[in-house]
């Protein structure tokens, strides 16, 4: 067998290696080294076609645009938590911190956990409520892809093998919004979730809210957002007593799975109070309004 291991120096070296051999991307290198692990643990074949992404300092940067934020695709967990980015980018800081260790969260990047596409990836319900894009890019052409559509299932994505991830493009949003991320595992640290959800609202200057995103992740094959909640949250006054709008109904998106951290059942319960809680987080702090 032929093991190959590439570092390209520049973007325009890594792209025109891409269509060269079905590689295994390295970037913070957080997922590949225990999955080559516990590969050689159990006889399976490990990842042997390696390209290293991280001397790509060009992406390892956040910047600001006239509409948006571009968070480079090597742009680590403790890059975005230690950010001066506004705060309404509070549910990515605070999903950042759940992300393992801090050892973790200063190799592993935001654009890693979404590659790797687990229903259980902390980064993705938070992006979801930022209405985040993802910018691929290939030595012929650009292309850019709401979050949703990118990632398509559990661990698949809409990457090609001959395209990047350069970027997660992020709207900007009016100062006065604001958004919150909360987890449930089975201890407080270093635990895969059971379940999790991020929000975002805006209100206007009455403290009627004006725009609302709610995402639920490990309760399904891909993270979704709650549309029924979201559209029922329009116009409500942001100081009034939210949690009731956690139905089971609202929820009916989720087709949560049993596996050794609960049974189906419990996590769609466990979604529906987190969901409740998170949404008294925004009743508990009003300066949401403008």
């Amino acid at each position: 067998m032929t093991h190959l291991y590439e570092r390209p120096q520049n973007l325009d070296q890594a792209l025109d290696l891409l269509p060269q051999q079905e590689w295994t991307l390295l970037a913070g290198g957080t997922d590949i080294y225990p999955a080559a692990t516990e590969a050689f643990a159990w006889g399976r074949p490990a990842p042997d076609r390696i390209l290293d992404l991280s001397a790509l300092s060009s992406l390892g940067t956040i910047a600001e645009t006239a509409t948006a934020y571009r968070i480079g695709s090597l742009v680590t967990w403790s890059q975005v938590i230690a950010s001066d980015l506004p705060d309404w980018f509070d549910c990515l800081r605070l999903a950042g911190r759940e992300v393992g260790g801090v050892q973790i969260q200063n190799r592993g990047t935001v654009a890693g956990n979404i590659c790797n596409a687990s229903p259980a990836a902390d980064g993705v319900p938070a992006l979801l409520v930022l209405d985040a894009s993802v910018e691929l890019r290939s030595a012929a052409a650009i292309r850019t892809l709401p979050i949703a559509d990118f990632i398509r299932g559990n661990r698949r994505t809409d990457r090609r093998t001959d395209e990047l991830v350069t970027a997660i493009i992020i709207p900007k949003r009016d100062a006065a919004a604001r958004s919150t991320f909360r987890k449930l595992g089975a201890r407080r640290y270093l635990v895969i979730s059971i379940a999790m959800v991020a929000a975002l609202v805006e209100a206007d200057g009455d403290g009627r809210i004006t725009f609302a995103r709610v995402a639920v992740g490990a309760c399904s094959e891909v993270a979704q957002r709650l549309h029924e909640l979201e559209s029922a949250l329009i116009g409500r006054a942001i100081d009034a007593p939210l949690a009731a709008l956690a139905s089971d109904e609202a929820l009916s998106a989720l087709s949560p799975i049993g596996d050794v951290r609960g049974s189906a059942t419990y996590r769609q319960q466990a979604a529906t109070v987190l969901v409740g809680r998170t949404l008294e987080a925004f009743r508990s702090h009003p300066e949401v309004t403008a």
